[in-house]
């Protein structure tokens, strides 16, 4: 299953990517799964890492860790934007 993933703001920054076409292994079938699979890259991947706050969209639509990933899917890792 493949899915394209996107990163922005400080995100982008820290992975120093805005993008990746991202090919899953058995088993990471969940935002949850995709981000905990993503933290384990090693140490700038923390950035994802449990404990942080990171929101998730999948297909453009906001979705907890427990939304499903199907291949094809377009999902996207974000800090809180606050605004005013």
């Amino acid at each position: 299953m493949t899915v394209k993933v996107l990163y922005f703001a400080s995100l982008r920054e820290a992975l120093g990517r805005p993008a990746e076409e991202l090919a899953l292994p058995t088993g990471v079938a969940t935002v949850g799964a995709l981000r905990a699979h993503l933290a384990a890259r090693g140490e700038g991947w923390q950035a994802l890492g449990e404990g942080r706050n990171v929101r998730a969209a999948v297909n453009q639509r906001m979705a907890g860790a427990d939304a499903a990933v199907a291949s094809g899917d377009e999902v996207a890792f974000f800090p809180p934007v606050t605004g005013g």
